[in-house]
């Protein structure tokens, strides 16, 4: 059965703009302003723009894997994601999964171009640290959350009840 492309296409400028974004975010800081890492901007209290490198997956998990099994979590996992996104009819879940797609496509391009995910986004509180993250993790988890909000009902059309 042949998905409906409505959507299909509206829904792939979220995952370019994820992607976009992001990977001028990093062209900018890395390759422009010449951050190699450890980098420190204390902008508030509880806010810091640094540079780090993530040689893991989310979150750092995996961090002291060899990079060809990378590679081959990342290549499934966006595959998945792709067919998910291919085969879907609601919006909603298209536009969640575009988001999650353009953000691990460009923190996989990271991982080719640099050897790890480079991540700026530093919240804390006191001796509290929260993950440091780049606008690629906040597409993925608008991304979840999109789906998230799908899998409550939100976004989708009542279904008709049929007659009795």
């Amino acid at each position: 059965m042949k998905p409906p492309l409505r959507g299909l296409f509206p829904s792939l400028l979220f995952a370019l703009l994820a992607f976009g974004l992001d990977r001028a975010h990093k062209y900018f800081q890395i390759d422009v302003q010449g951050w190699r890492g450890g980098e420190f901007a204390r902008v508030t209290d509880f806010f810091d723009y640094v540079l780090v490198w993530n040689t893991g997956v989310s979150y750092g998990l995996l961090g002291d894997a060899p990079l060809w099994v990378l590679g081959i979590v990342i290549v499934l996992a966006t595959t998945l994601l792709g067919v998910w996104w291919w085969r879907s009819t609601q919006m909603l879940v298209r536009v969640g999964l575009a988001f999650c797609i353009g953000g691990a496509l460009s923190n996989a391009l990271d991982r080719i171009f640099y050897g790890a995910v480079a991540d700026f986004f530093h919240f804390h509180w006191q001796q509290y640290s929260f993950y440091i993250f780049n606008i690629a993790d906040m597409a993925i988890t608008l991304g979840v959350l999109l789906l998230i909000l799908d899998l409550l009902g939100i976004g989708r059309g009542r279904e008709a009840s049929a007659p009795v």
